[in-house]
């Protein structure tokens, strides 16, 4: 056998045991979610009947008529696709702009900003909540989708993002393209923003995902069943003294398929931008 050939053996076998670890934590994740995907179609009964079933014993679609008559489904998922979708166009946008800013363009004070603006990722919301919350009241935002959406548009962590995926791209692009007289927003639009693609789209899903199931500044900033998000909506199925597991199965089914679906189609691109702009792990 050839010391490459013995090589390549040994990092197989070596690779083994990670293999197995993944395949292991892979299950953690994903048995939880497949039961409660099979519970959606499960009588109340054998939900919470012990010893506990994995699979249906008896398949039935009653737990979704029930979603719909407990809650305006279709109303609330209306209301997130609008405020997933506005923040996120939104948030692609000023984020992107942004982090060309800090990797393209000198100015006073720009890494003193830079600094400040991660310095905000170490602040948890709950902290900045009540404040957001008097600014956008005091703007006549309240109960409406502007203040569901601006407040939640600029992330630290995404200018972090697209600046790092940014500054990967040679400065020279941008030059050559002023020499050829094309505009300043031009040579973002039409040069630099193609080349980080990936990023971009890893800046979508993770845009997405977040104003898709986020529950607590919704929460807050509405209050009319009128404006509640689909989140909002599957938060009425657990009471205070008893959970309606059923309903509550298949309204958490509804809403996961959307994203499930978004990561399917876009798995590829989200692993090259976080690749590429330094938030792998």
């Amino acid at each position: 056998m050839s010391p490459k050939t013995a090589k390549k053996v040994r990092e197989n076998i070596y690779g083994i045991p990670v293999f197995i670890l993944l395949i292991i934590l892979a299950l953690l994740v994903l048995i939880p979610v497949v039961w409660m995907a099979f519970s959606a179609f499960k009588p109340e009964k054998e939900i919470i009947s012990w010893p506990p079933t994995f699979f249906p014993q008896t398949l039935t679609s009653q737990n979704f008529v029930d979603v719909q008559k407990r809650i305006n489904i279709l109303q609330y998922m209306l209301n997130s696709v609008i405020y997933a979708g506005g923040t996120t166009a939104l948030a692609v946008i000023v984020n992107s702009t942004a982090g060309y800013a800090y990797a393209f363009y000198n100015f006073k004070g720009k890494s003193g900003l830079f600094l400040l603006t991660l310095a905000t990722m170490m602040v948890p919301f709950q902290v900045i909540m009540v404040p957001l919350f008097l600014i956008v009241y005091k703007m006549g935002m309240y109960d409406s989708y502007w203040g569901l959406i601006i407040p939640r548009v600029v992330v630290a962590g995404s200018i972090f993002m697209m600046r790092a995926a940014f500054t990967g791209l040679p400065k020279e692009l941008a030059e050559a393209a002023r020499i050829d007289g094309l505009s300043e927003f031009g040579i973002f639009r039409k040069i630099m923003l193609p080349q980080v693609k990936p990023a971009i789209i890893t800046l979508t899903i993770l845009s997405i995902n977040g104003s898709w199931n986020d529950l607590l500044w919704p929460m807050i900033v509405t209050s009319s069943t009128e404006m509640r998000t689909l989140a909002n909506g599957l938060a009425l199925f657990i009471g205070q003294n008893t959970i309606e597991y059923g309903a509550a199965f298949a309204g958490a089914l509804i809403s996961l398929a959307p994203m499930l679906i978004l990561y399917i189609f876009g798995q590829k691109y989200f692993v090259e931008g976080m690749a590429g702009s330094g938030l792998k792990g």
